[in-house]
């Protein structure tokens, strides 16, 4: 008997005639059986089976909660399941760490990043391969970083990487360790369309060339477009299989969530108020060496508006963010304006009293701190607006009860206000930070990438919260490298390239290919 790749079935085995699969037996390259994982007061995984096939490209879907984290952690080592058996290539294995999976050629890129920011891509990769930091290692990080399209300098601190730059960190590293099995979870979130394409084309060579991929993605029309195969879980449960090719979106997303996805509307002209946000000639010196300059920015934003911004990830976002957060301060306070006040020189916490909320990019450890309950990052950005003080100490009571209502609010699938935020699943999190600030009312709302790795589901919600506020009189300026968000929920929409803000236009009046255009440097659509 002997294992064999086939197209259509993944690896085989067969007997001693290798030209036919009369007498072949279907061996799955991953057979995990009735995988179970409870935590208190939760059951996470029950009973799932996941079988992954050589040569194939399998979804795994759900909501926000699903499970499909913890199931992908026990197949990785991260976790251990409480019942339930995984065989590799037929062979019934014990993957108790994250070395014993790559041991066997299972490769793993995180939604959520483990970089040190301290050290460079090279040493970060060097680490994650248990690899000297040699120079031979960082002739292949260039090598593959070039042939596949996600150029990285392997010297640059990872501090001084946009989020979409230190996404491809995790992806090089994947590659270098040439897998049998790549799990992907999420990993487009911050790629724009070219490099989305280019990602595909190379998980479609590495698919030809005999690699199983499992690959985790809210984007339902990526699924459609590279899976093979894909499992659905609901509650912790698998609830059905299917062809994503012989499915549309609205089909799956009904699978996932039990009914049928609400139907998205398209943004509705708002009346406007005055102006309540605005740049004039905004310049700033980006803090460090890799940083990017902001050059002459003027951008307003009005009471009832939502404004949006595209761009390549590593354009000047996150400058863009820290300047308008109050994280870095300017030389010129009046070129920043909130409400006609000048608040280029005022710190995050007086603008925040001020009425302006931000949700940065990064989750954990920027929006929230995850080692903290959902009640304690409650306090870290809404005392200033909220009541969540007594005598001058911190009111645990009125803190928590706002996270439960923002738990409440928002559909957060936690254990309750005193969750820690690292436990949340990503999408979960989302909900709650997005929550935590659009619950403040604030007067101008900055948020950047509001639906990155939530389900279908949640995304609807968190736009209609947005749209709701914007209703209410807020001024909404949403960054985002999701054109079809954009589209679909903004007013007026420009676009960001080398630390420059391209001219506004009204969001009815421009196309997708317009947009991509002021994202590549275009002064006009």
């Amino acid at each position: 008997m002997y294992l064999k790749l086939d197209r259509e079935h993944g690896l085989v085995m067969t007997d001693n005639v290798p030209d036919t699969l009369a007498t072949s037996v279907i061996v799955p390259l991953v057979d995990m059986r009735a995988i179970s994982k409870s935590y208190p007061g939760c059951l996470a995984n029950d009973a799932i089976d996941l079988q992954l096939k050589a040569g194939r490209v399998h979804a795994l879907l759900g909501e926000n909660g699903a499970g499909k984290s913890t199931l992908v952690k026990i197949l990785y080592g991260l976790l251990a399941s409480d019942t339930g058996t995984i065989r590799w290539a037929g062979n019934l294995v014990h993957i108790d760490s994250p070395s014993a999976a790559r041991a066997l050629g299972i490769a793993m890129v995180f939604q959520h990043f483990s970089l040190f920011d301290s050290l460079s891509v090279l040493e970060n990769i060097a680490l994650g391969m248990d690899q000297d930091a040699d120079n031979d290692l960082r002739q292949r990080i260039i090598e593959v970083s070039a042939r596949y399209g996600l150029p990285l300098d392997p010297d640059r601190s990872v501090y001084t990487l946009s989020v979409g730059e230190r996404q491809r960190i995790e992806i090089v590293r994947c590659l270098l360790q040439q897998p049998k099995l790549l799990i992907m979870d999420e990993p487009t979130s911050v790629l724009t369309p070219q490099e989305v394409a280019d990602l595909f084309a190379t998980l479609s060579r590495l698919a030809e060339e005999g690699v199983a991929i499992l690959y985790i993605s809210h984007k339902l029309e990526e699924i459609r477009q590279l899976c093979h195969e894909a499992t659905i879980l609901r509650g912790g449960r698998k609830v059905a299989s299917a062809n994503p090719q012989e499915e549309s979106a609205s089909s799956l997303a009904a699978l996932m969530m039990g009914s049928d996805l609400p139907v998205a509307r398209v943004a509705e002209v708002r009346k406007t108020g005055p102006v309540l946000f605005s740049m004039d000639n905004l310049t700033h010196q980006a803090g460090t060496t890799h940083g990017i300059n902001l050059q002459g920015l003027t951008l307003q934003v009005a009471a009832g508006e939502i404004v949006g911004i595209a761009g390549v990830a590593g354009n000047g976002q996150d400058e863009f963010m820290q300047v308008i957060s109050g994280e870095s301060l300017l030389a010129a306070p009046n070129r920043l304006m909130l409400k006609n006040q000048p608040i280029g020189h005022i710190n995050a916490a007086g603008r925040r009293r001020m009425g302006l909320c931000c949700v940065p990019e990064e989750r954990l450890g920027h929006a929230a701190v995850p080692g903290l309950t959902l009640t304690e990052n409650v306090f870290l950005t809404a005392h200033h607006t909220k009541a969540l003080r007594h005598f001058g100490l911190i009111s645990h009571r009125r803190s928590r009860e706002f996270a439960l209502e923002i738990i409440q609010r928002f559909n957060v699938q936690c254990h309750g206000a005193h969750s820690l935020a690292s436990s949340l699943s990503g999408g979960n999190l989302q909900k709650f930070i997005v929550g935590r600030e659009i619950l403040q009312s604030p007067t101008v709302l900055v948020i950047s990438q509001p639906t990155w790795g939530v389900d279908a589901g949640a995304a609807a919600a968190i736009h209609s919260a947005i749209r709701a506020l914007a209703q209410q009189g807020a001024a909404v300026l949403l960054v985002s490298q999701d054109l079809d968000e954009l589209m679909l929920v903004t007013d007026r929409i420009g676009a960001l390239c080398a630390g420059q803000l391209s001219q506004m236009h009204r969001t009815a009046d421009i196309t997708v290919r317009q947009v991509g255009l002021l994202m590549g440097g275009e002064i006009a659509a």
